[in-house]
């Protein structure tokens, strides 16, 4: 195990009817105006924003909102909620929505006190030391976003999707209640769930050697899996929610960070190109990629991905077998749920590849912990994930 530090800044709170504690929270933190941060519409279906709406009236908050965060959260939308932050002199960000809001309101938050454009920090030009005071209402689980300091977004232009991270991005208080999250479509449960293991799966296959942390992890994946399938019989079932919903937050919440190498992040960098390209879902990006990229390089640490087998699978064996027979049937959950298992099964075409490594190498190579990867192992590993 690796020497490290667990601090998180964020406060949780978690559980059903806790959306109206939002108000008294960003008041007794001692702002009076916030800039309310929305996506397409759909909390005002679900009952959320007239929750938090209450609770902000309730608590003398005042509010501007902006509305049209996308799935795959673009940096324009960002710029125009700057400038809206700005204009009306606001004291913090409240983003109200799944991953994208909230990785959105981050780079609002730190755009705001940055005097250049905010993408300087995703291209690594700007170090964020600084943003307005962030919180949260959560609606999806998925990313982790609620409680950590990082934050992805796509430049449209450019076609560039990357991240920031930073300890001035951890919202100050964050509230999930899983009860609101039953009215989700079946796909976004499906995808919150492959990128709550992905998350997982970087440390868990970084290289990295823990008892503690395999045991940790190997727990939250099952229970993941677990209550994925319960929520696509029922997805007012509660219990499996409320699990789900943990088990997403503390999938990249720092915990099972500790002890390990920093995460490996190679299937996050390959899939940040697809859904850059062709605007797919983050999670369905990585049931692609993920199974490919452990096929490629699972030699690295043999005993890692058998004991994933076993653990996760109960394949017995510990040779070449075992593992191919446990990515076989990570591959086989992933279609049973339906998420896409291949580039043709979202119609990318193999005669694309190269477009696609084209936009992963746009940064420094090589890249990834386990296996350093440079632009043909991305090319094979993007032909596996034809198969």
């Amino acid at each position: 195990m690796e020497n490290f530090v667990f601090h998180n800044e964020t406060k949780l709170i978690f559980g059903k009817g806790t959306i109206g504690r939002i108000g008294e929270e960003i008041k007794s933190a001692g702002f009076k105006k916030v800039l309310m941060l929305c996506g397409g519409g759909s909390i005002k279906k679900n009952g959320v924003y007239d929750q938090v709406v209450a609770s902000l009236k309730n608590s003398g908050v005042e509010w501007v909102e902006v509305w049209g965060v996308k799935p795959n959260p673009v940096l324009s939308k960002v710029h125009e909620a700057v400038e809206v932050a700005r204009k009306e002199k606001v004291e913090a960000i409240l983003g109200v929505g799944g991953g994208s809001v909230i990785d959105s309101s981050k780079a609002v938050a730190a755009g705001v006190l940055y005097e250049g454009d905010i993408w300087d920090a995703f291209i690594g030009k700007y170090k964020v030391q600084k943003a307005l005071p962030i919180f949260a209402v959560l609606t999806i689980s998925a990313t982790g976003t609620e409680m950590n300091g990082n934050a992805v977004v796509t430049n449209e232009k450019t076609l560039e999707k990357f991240a920031v991270s930073s300890k001035a991005l951890y919202p100050k208080v964050s509230i999930i209640d899983p009860s609101v999250q039953a009215s989700l479509p079946r796909e976004q449960t499906v995808y919150g769930a492959v990128d709550a293991i992905a998350h997982i799966l970087e440390y868990y296959f970084d290289g990295s050697d823990s008892l503690a942390q395999n045991e940790l992890s190997e727990g939250l994946i099952r229970t993941i899996m677990t209550c994925t399938e319960r929520l696509l019989e029922d997805p007012n079932d509660y219990e499996s929610r409320a699990n789900f919903a943990w088990s997403a937050t503390l999938a990249l919440n720092g915990l099972t960070a500790a002890g390990r190498r920093g995460g490996d992040w190679a299937c996050h960098r390959i899939e940040h190109s697809l859904s850059a390209i062709y605007d797919i879902a983050h999670g369905a990006g990585l049931a692609i990629v993920f199974p490919a990229w452990m096929k490629y390089v699972w030699r690295e640490k043999p005993e890692q991905f058998v004991r994933f087998s076993k653990k996760i699978f109960s394949i017995e064996g510990d040779g070449e077998q075992a593992v191919l027979e446990g990515i076989e049937a990570f591959k086989g959950w992933l279609k049973k749920v339906g998420a896409p298992v291949s580039l043709k099964d979202v119609n990318i075409p193999a005669q694309d590849l190269d477009k696609i490594v084209d936009n992963v190498f746009r940064r420094d190579e090589p890249f990834g912990t386990l296996k350093k990867l440079g632009r043909s192992d991305v090319r094979k590993i993007l032909e596996i994930a034809l198969e």
